[in-house]
């Protein structure tokens, strides 16, 4: 009997189908012919669109015109650079020429022909070099469309023609039996014929589509930052959103919400109606590392009213303390700059530049900082009185550290450390000629450059200066950085007040730290007499007495940054800062970059290696016609004995380096011989006659009777010259003797120094 087999459980049984019947009986052929002629039109249409620059959005255009005008502008700025160095090369050559004792000499008209061209093409390079490039017009953009449509056209042109040879070569090729490269020619044919025969949509070249994130259309990425020669950007090019059209009924959400432009648009101009703020517009939006930027526009009042709606507008933004950062713009009275900050936005600043040993001059601009959007803070000190205010833990020492590794790399600058209660400019002390600690030496420092500011201003004549010092390395400029300024004596208050107002045009500039810009702590109202003003982390008055009652309102907010704690930096070394040559005074935020000791300290080393300067001998010999200051005379009654003595002495350079333990100058030493024979002769007929000071006709007599066989033939002119060898620099003021007022001679204790 047989076995039955079950079925499968998945069997099914077979259904019988219909045939399908045929409802299309155009031909093979036909069909491809349909398709090749659609495929054709794809290309065509790709190829037309291609052609008229379809491909080209508002950005990419006026992106375009940039790049145009910004090579044209380098053309030209060589062709500059290259006839005004041929300028050069002419007069330099003209005036070897004029010492050879070969060949045609050059007559002093030429010469100056040659002198006065070279100027002119001079002038022209300087003033091409500020000459800002302005963004491009609606011509200038057109211009670069049709342009680049022409360069396709001739790329189309050109290919048809080149290949017909390539093609005429391929068949050759194939009927020797080669047929490599028409292999090669049909494969990238056909893979070309693929690409450029798909489906298209075709551009608009009259609407460029919506901008990517931090790039308008009105304004190029390459006009992003600051302009050349002071020129401003376009403000406000792209509006992204106006209160006009926020959805009905929408209320504020976070600003992690927002994804887009239009969404951070949005966000602002709801948190605004939230707080009462008359935002009414928001434009020229940017995505940043570490938050979002776009400008505002108030309808009413000024940007006054977003800075004092910040704190409950980071609530609405859901943001950290100081995350709303307005910064008002001062060419558009009702729009700011508003910035969301949600990171450090000096996270990705570049570090500072390595700085070589008399690299620079002093006039030089050197980069000690950037700002909270990204544009270095750069600045020169020639000439720049400085106050640098903030509260303990606000960075001052780095600070005055990072301006001091500047100027200790320019080579015709002396540079000068004062601080009464702690370290200074310690990490760069090797590269610092002076380093002063003490009242007493600062209060020597103080008056020594004030004399010298006072005899430069009478020498810059005969030397052919003009109106201002020019610093070179044999007449250098003085840079004195003096930190923690009201733990200062008031005498070292009044002389660095005094130096403020005579030291700028003589290039002996004081950048002084404080804790404070108030009269406490300065001695005087002198704030806001500074030229260059700087605050980070303080208190609301600091800010309103450095940079004036209304700056507050203006945007300037040092007050809102914190000073650093013994774990956590925070706002250390943040400023806002006022007065930097060639720039616009802006409440913009900056970070000046702390430079580590241990860079510092190699950096020292390297420039002490390389020679630190000392005063010029003229402005040394300069210093001894000059008056000092009343206060620092000594008292005498009317029998000409002292009543109260001098609170400082006006000591020479050499006694001046002794008195603060720095290096003499080279061959300063003052070894056995008639000059160190003189000093202490000198000394002991004071001591003898009990006396402090004399006239220099009567200490000479006085030496003649001393030692007759050394000073007997000695007239007054050869006593001087020996005295100044010997380091005690010419006869100074004296102050009363007998009927006398103000007699010239030698102080006993001035000349023991040298000793």
């Amino acid at each position: 009997m047989a076995t039955e087999i079950p079925p499968r459980p998945d069997y099914k049984p077979m259904v019988a189908v219909e045939p399908i019947e045929k409802t299309d009986e155009t031909p093979r052929s036909e069909r491809i012919k349909a398709a090749f002629k659609e495929q054709r039109g794809n290309a065509g249409a790709r190829l037309k669109d291609w052609l008229a620059a379809g491909d080209l959005d508002a950005v990419a255009a006026v992106q375009l015109a940039t790049d145009k005008k910004l090579t044209k502008y380098d053309r030209q700025l060589a062709q500059q650079e290259r006839i005004t160095g041929e300028a050069v090369a002419r007069v330099k050559h003209a005036q070897a020429m004029q010492g050879a004792e070969v060949g045609a000499p050059i007559s002093e008209s030429a010469l100056a022909s040659l002198v006065g061209r070279a100027s002119q093409e001079e002038s022209k390079l300087a003033a091409l070099r500020a000459r800002p490039v302005m963004p491009p017009n609606d011509r200038e953009i057109n211009v670069a469309r049709q342009g680049k449509k022409a360069q396709r056209a001739a790329i189309v042109a050109g290919s048809g023609l080149a290949s017909l040879p390539l093609a005429g070569a391929a068949i050759e090729q194939a009927a020797n039996g080669q047929p490599m490269i028409i292999a090669v020619v049909v494969a990238g044919a056909s893979w070309g014929w693929y690409m450029i025969s798909r489906p298209f949509v075709g551009h608009s070249s009259e609407q460029g589509g919506e901008a990517p994130f931090g790039l308008t259309p009105a304004l190029p990425a390459t006009f992003q930052g600051e302009m050349a020669g002071g020129a401003q950007p376009i403000v406000g090019g792209n509006v992204f959103m106006s209160v006009e059209q926020l959805p009905e009924g929408a209320k504020p959400f976070p600003l992690r919400n927002a994804r887009t432009p239009q969404q951070l648009a949005e966000c602002v101009l709801l948190a605004a109606r939230a707080e009462n703020v008359p935002i009414v517009e928001v434009s020229d939006v940017s995505r940043q590392p570490w938050g979002w930027q776009c400008t505002v526009r108030v309808s009413d009042g000024t940007p006054e009213a977003i800075i004092a709606k910040s704190g409950d507008l980071e609530t609405k933004f859901d943001l950290p303390t100081n995350g709303v950062r307005p910064q008002p713009i001062k060419a558009r009275r009702a729009c700011a700059v508003l910035r969301l900050v949600e990171g450090n936005p000096f996270a990705t600043a570049p570090g500072l530049p390595y700085r070589a040993p008399k690299s620079l001059s002093i006039i030089d601009k050197f980069r000690i900082g950037t700002s909270v959007g990204g544009d270095p803070l750069e600045l020169s000190l020639a000439g720049v009185m400085g106050l640098w205010v903030a509260a303990s833990g606000g960075g001052k020492t780095g600070i005055l550290q990072a301006l001091a590794e500047g100027v200790t790399a320019c080579r015709d600058n002396i540079t000068i450390d004062l601080d009464p209660f702690g370290d200074g400019l310690e990490d760069l002390g090797d590269a610092v000629r002076i380093t002063a600690r003490t009242n007493e030496q600062i209060e020597a420092v103080l008056l020594f450059f004030l004399v010298m500011a006072k005899g430069r201003a009478r020498l810059r004549a005969k030397l052919g200066m003009g109106k201002k010092w020019k610093a070179s390395p044999e007449h250098p400029a003085v840079t004195i950085f003096f930190d923690e300024l009201p733990k200062a004596s008031a005498l070292a208050k009044r002389l660095y007040n005094d130096l403020l107002l005579v030291g700028r045009k003589e290039l002996i500039v004081v950048e002084a730290a404080s804790q404070g810009g108030q009269s406490s702590y300065l001695g005087a109202n002198i704030a806001q007499m500074v030229a260059l003003a700087a605050v980070g982390p303080c208190k609301v008055e600091d800010t309103r007495s450095v940079f004036g009652d209304g700056s507050v309102k203006e945007g300037y907010l040092p007050h809102r940054l914190s000073p650093a704690t013994a774990t956590d930096p925070k706002d250390a070394g943040h400023i806002f800062i006022q007065g930097v040559p060639g720039m616009a005074d802006e409440p913009i935020e900056y970070a000046v970059h702390e430079v580590p000791s241990a860079t510092l300290r190699q950096l020292g080393q390297e420039r002490l290696d390389a020679g630190l300067l000392d005063p010029d001998q003229d402005s040394l010999n300069a210093m001894p016609g000059v008056d000092l200051p009343e206060y620092v005379e000594p008292e005498y009654d009317k029998d000409g004995i002292v009543k109260k003595p001098a609170p400082v002495e006006l000591l020479t350079w050499e006694q001046l380096l002794r008195l603060c333990d720095a290096e003499p100058p080279a061959g300063a030493e003052l070894a056995d011989g008639v000059e160190r024979a003189a000093i202490e002769d000198s000394v002991d007929v004071m001591v003898k006659a009990d006396v402090d000071r004399m006239k220099t006709e009567a200490l000479l007599a006085a030496l003649q009777e001393h030692d007759p066989g050394a000073y007997g033939e000695m007239t007054v002119e050869e006593f001087k010259a020996l005295m100044a060898k010997a380091g005690a620099g010419g006869p100074i003021t004296l102050g009363p003797i007998g009927e006398e007022k103000n007699p010239r001679g030698f102080k006993r204790d001035r000349l023991r120094h040298l000793l």
